[in-house]
């Protein structure tokens, strides 16, 4: 059901915790590998297997969008290609939402024709026509899909002053970042690199590896302004965000960091230290990566980033970053303190240890089992084809870690029952939404030249939880609240979400918020009511009482002029 509202220093390290075994008892995370029945039959390309180069690696994403707007979020996978022809792969595919974990192919009949090596992308209606369009980086031009309406779509890069690079784009986010009411434009771009000149292997641990990204050529992000009129401007360089030297790109997360109201920039580089651009105001930045405590972990070590997730592990309601890394390193969570600054907190809260044996990618904090607190999932899988346990203390193909939200710690589950969760696979993309309206988190993924998976949540709660979606009439263009800060109470329970412009690896975070909050007591007249306020991206706030087991657009209320 669709409910419309209208508004009037860093601590020392603890001892990493030990996994946690729920072979014996039952986990309250249960979820089921539906791919067989869902529709989706899809299976990448990511060049050859085995690997032998760079650009093999790293997977392509998934564009989660409402492309009609029936209220449902349809697929969309980008796709790569073949080293002897990177500019003609096997091509994207679309699928429909149809209900129920179902979905259907409808690429044909959506006009949409893209056979470019693609990797990452951003889903926003960069147009305001009321249509959320896709942006998808690729090697060589990136390209601009515009959402036609009627399940179609048109390529309009061109047309919209985009394609002009020839880059390796990763990622993509859009945001409203100059506060202007249109969505604008960041993208991570990563290595020089020609696919018809393959590059000579690098050794490691005595073995002969793919090369890179260490020893080649860096290359530049862009920001482009949305100029309103359906085209946009290269900002990149008026806006200090290439005062920094060129890095190897991989993911970029945009909200307000720093607690000023205005929207940075966070971005995940491989094997160099990550950049958090401060917004200044008037289109300009400022890197204080190494400043804030976000750019190396605790040691001042440089990680090699790939995915990135948002969350309030500690409910003070401002935003903490867990980053994913390369095997015999950790995933690193950096906690936010009230002066703006951050704390490195990974072993304090159990989430080094259990990942040094794996190469993390794509993560998000989602709360699976609806207990009102987040838990994390991270899809995982080795660069190396030749990586082993015995080689590298890290095997090639690998499993999800899925860590449960236990106190004041993360465990790890273990639980023999689910086929998904000791599934190992060669995982690079995923997104996280409630894809069959019973109100849990549903997982779609994505890797190397393996069958996306379909993963249905089987929480069997009912009412424990809320789904939040903004509408923002005055501000068409970024009208599902990119940006925004979302705090839902129910009694003295607290928790905090953000619409975030970027994605947990290659992909985009659902333009939503959802949150678990518990069974409702027994004498349901006791019931506390879900309060819900919004701080919109213009500093504006809202307050509404919302219904429980409900997905709630929040509408942004009209000023009241004098």
């Amino acid at each position: 059901m669709i409910l419309i509202v209208f508004l009037s220093s860093a601590l020392t390290q603890a001892a990493a915790a030990p996994l946690i075994d729920d072979t014996a008892e039952r986990s309250s995370i249960q979820m089921e590998d539906v791919t067989a029945v869902s529709g989706i039959d899809f299976v990448t390309t990511s060049g050859a297997a085995p690997s032998t180069q760079i650009i093999e690696v790293k997977g392509g994403g998934i564009a989660i969008i409402d492309m009609d707007n029936d209220g449902d979020f349809d697929l969309f996978f980008p796709n790569g290609s073949l080293l002897g022809q990177p500019s003609n792969g096997p091509g994207a595919r679309l699928y429909e939402n149809l209900g129920g974990m179902r979905f259907r192919d409808v690429t044909v009949s959506s006009g949409i024709d893209h056979h470019a090596w693609s990797f990452g992308c951003a889903v926003g209606d960069y147009d305001a026509d009321g249509l959320d369009d896709i942006y998808v980086a690729c090697l060589g031009s990136d390209h601009l899909l515009r959402n036609l309406g009627a399940g179609r779509f048109a390529d309009v890069t061109e047309a919209a002053g985009l394609g002009k690079e020839n880059l390796w784009g990763t990622s993509a986010a859009f945001a409203d970042i100059d506060g202007d009411g249109d969505l604008d434009l960041y993208v991570t771009n990563y290595v020089e690199c020609d696919p018809a000149k393959p590059i000579p292997p690098a050794h490691f641990r005595g073995l002969e590896v793919i090369n890179g990204p260490r020893g080649l050529g860096a290359q530049s992000d862009f920001l482009f302004e949305n100029l309103g009129n359906g085209t946009f401007v290269d900002r990149s360089e008026a806006s200090g965000i290439r005062a920094v030297s060129a890095s190897y790109g991989l993911n970029v997360a945009i909200l307000d960091l720093t607690q000023d109201g205005l929207p940075d920039i966070y971005v995940g580089n491989d094997s160099k230290s990550n950049f958090l651009f401060k917004n200044l105001g008037k289109l300009q930045f400022e890197d204080i990566g190494t400043r804030s405590g976000t750019a190396t972990n605790i040691e001042g070590a440089e990680q090699a980033t790939m995915g990135m997730a948002i969350g309030d592990v500690n409910a003070d309601a401002l935003p903490d970053i867990l980053t994913t890394n390369f095997s015999d390193d950790t995933n690193t969570l950096f906690v936010s303190r009230k002066d703006g600054f951050f704390d490195d907190r990974t072993s304090q809260y159990g989430i080094g240890m259990p990942s040094r044996t794996l190469c993390g990618w794509a993560a998000a904090f989602v709360d699976l089992d609806n207990d009102c607190d987040e838990d994390i999932f991270i899809v995982n899988g080795h660069v190396y084809p030749q990586a082993t346990r015995a080689s590298m203390n890290s095997d090639y193909e690998q499993t999800p870690l899925v860590m449960r939200r236990d106190g004041e710690r993360f465990v790890a589950i273990k639980d023999s029952s689910q086929g998904w969760l000791n599934n190992a696979r060669r995982d690079r993309s995923a997104v996280f939404a409630d894809l069959d309206g019973d109100g849990d988190q549903d997982v779609i993924v994505s890797g190397l030249n393996e069958p996306v998976q379909v993963l249905k949540n089987n929480h069997d709660g009912k009412d424990d939880w809320v789904i939040i979606a903004l509408d923002d009439p005055s501000h068409k263009g970024n009208r599902h609240g990119v940006g925004a800060r979302i705090e839902l109470s129910v009694g003295d329970q607290k928790q905090t979400r953000w619409i975030i412009g970027g994605g947990p690896f290659q992909s985009n975070n659902t333009p939503q918020a959802h949150f678990g909050i518990g069974a409702l007591p027994q004498d349901s007249t006791s019931a506390s009511p879900v309060v819900v306020t919004v701080i919109w991206p213009d500093g504006e706030r809202s307050t509404s009482i919302v219904a429980r087991g409900m997905r709630t657009v929040v509408s942004k209320p009209a000023k009241v002029s004098k």
